[in-house]
């Protein structure tokens, strides 16, 4: 807070970057877009030379199934450029997440330049959380994909066998990483919307039964198997980074809180020495 010529106090303005005109936002965004495509196009070339050993680590939970059901359960190949289109969504694919370091750089070296000095630094911080979760989550949708395959293929009737179109299950492998490499993104989100003021600590503690519900709807949705444990292995985890999430804003918040009190008391003290 100031003082004014009668003595009156008021909010002094938060120091920070001066406005910026939507165009130049377009610009910045655009320039971070690039080199995030860049990124990718580098993650894209190094995918296509790491596409037989990835695609054999795909198919192998297909081939436990087979050989403990002793039944055909393979993947079909059905056109005749298949083979080639399944080799680029691979590399693609492999590209996301090889480069996840790199353009979620990007998205938080955009988001910077609106923040002040002090937060500025967090967002290194923010960086270095959010590339650890993303590829956490990555790493137990990959842990749950073989239970997730035995699940569905036993529906399978006894002597039928089962020829998974290959590009189906692309799919089915990409649906199931990227929604736990994302939901494990948003502590990361709530804590970024908290140190640029946005939104408050109370505020996501007061949502909390609405967070856990969409947490396990979104965890219903995203995962593609029927059974109750690949949902909760995906909501639990979420839901205690929500909470975990909350605590750090609170903590933010009283923080802050504390350091504005110390500033009012400062004020107050030079306003008294003037007078």
């Amino acid at each position: 807070m100031t003082a004014t010529a009668d003595g009156a106090r008021v909010d002094a303005p938060h120091k920070r970057a001066g406005a910026v005109p939507l165009s130049a936002h377009l610009r910045e965004l655009r320039r971070r877009g690039g080199w995030a495509a860049l990124g990718l196009l580098v993650g894209a070339v190094a995918g296509w030379f790491l596409y037989t050993p990835v695609f054999q680590a795909l198919q192998e939970p297909l081939l436990d199934v087979a050989r403990a059901r002793h039944d055909v359960v393979a993947l079909n190949f059905a056109g005749l450029a298949t083979a080639f289109d399944m080799r680029i969504k691979v590399s693609l694919f492999l590209a996301l997440l090889l480069s996840s370091p790199w353009w979620l750089y990007q998205l938080w070296a955009f988001v910077t330049p609106g923040l002040t000095r002090n937060e500025r630094r967090y967002a290194f911080g923010f960086l270095g959380a959010a590339v650890p979760l993303f590829l956490g989550g990555v790493a137990l949708a990959w842990w749950a994909l073989p239970n997730a395959v035995r699940l569905l293929t036993e529906f399978t009737p006894d002597g039928a066998s089962n020829l998974i179109d290959v590009q189906t299950y692309l799919v089915f492998v990409m649906r199931l990483a990227l929604a736990f490499g994302i939901a494990f993104l948003l502590p990361v989100l709530m804590t970024a919307l908290n140190f640029t003021r946005l939104v408050r600590g109370s505020t996501w503690l007061r949502g909390w039964r609405w967070a856990v519900l969409l947490t396990f709807v979104f965890a219903a949705v995203m995962t593609p198997t029927p059974d109750a444990i690949t949902m909760l292995a995906v909501a639990g985890p979420m839901s205690a980074l929500y909470f975990l999430a909350v605590g750090v804003c609170l903590l933010h918040d009283r923080r802050l809180a504390a350091r504005r009190a110390l500033e009012l008391e400062s004020l107050d003290d030079d306003a008294a020495i003037g007078r």
